[in-house]
């Protein structure tokens, strides 16, 4: 993202970015963004959040899935033990 993207904005960049960070990465409501960025000494009302994550949330939100990583045909699972009549069985 580019300075100018940002443009006009009162808070830096990088505050306005944390911000609809935290709203798409984990299920933070905008009032909880409010108190995370109070604790920080950043005062922001939580309908400034929800414009920033409208505004700039897609494209946030589009680089944390292209960050992702991709699924794939392998499985990984742990051995599991299960009693059936006395008897064990290895799943």
């Amino acid at each position: 993202m580019s300075p100018l993207f940002f443009k006009r904005h009162r808070f830096p960049p990088e505050i306005i970015r944390r911000a609809v960070w935290l709203y798409a990465r984990f299920t933070l409501s905008y009032r909880d963004i409010e108190e995370v960025l109070a604790e920080r000494c950043i005062e922001v009302s939580y309908e400034t959040a929800r414009l920033w994550f409208l505004k700039f949330g897609p494209t946030i939100a589009a680089n944390l899935r292209r960050l992702r990583p991709r699924p794939s045909d392998h499985w990984h699972l742990d051995e599991m033990v299960v009693r059936i009549n006395g008897k064990k069985h290895w799943l």
